[in-house]
């Protein structure tokens, strides 16, 4: 065999592989593999989506978890009995020194 045989034998292999025939037979199975390709990208972009949905979550979660510790902080300093008391002395009120009455009911 000589090179150029070698070369015409490659050449009619694929001219067979190619033919109408063989395209239209394997028809369903080129469509099969392109959709799974559509679907295999589909997936990837959902995955990203939800990666990024996932990520902006995260980040409002710690945003809110600081401004519930700063909240919570400023409320438990306004609670202080020294603070009430401070609160409580513009509008006219006092803290007692006096012990208060128990009143009992009768049965």
């Amino acid at each position: 065999m000589t090179e150029t045989d070698n070369k015409s034998n490659s050449k009619n292999i694929l001219r067979a592989f190619f033919r109408y025939e063989w395209i239209l037979k394997n028809m369903f199975f080129f469509l099969f593999i392109s959709l799974l390709a559509v679907i295999y990208i589909a997936n990837g972009h959902l995955f990203d989506k939800t990666i990024r949905q996932i990520n902006t979550t995260n980040d409002e979660l710690k945003e809110l978890q600081y401004v519930y510790k700063t909240l919570k902080t400023e409320e438990m300093q306004k609670s202080g009995e020294a603070q009430i008391v401070q609160s409580a002395t513009p509008l006219g009120l006092k803290v007692s020194k006096e012990m208060p009455i128990r009143i009992q009911q009768k049965k």
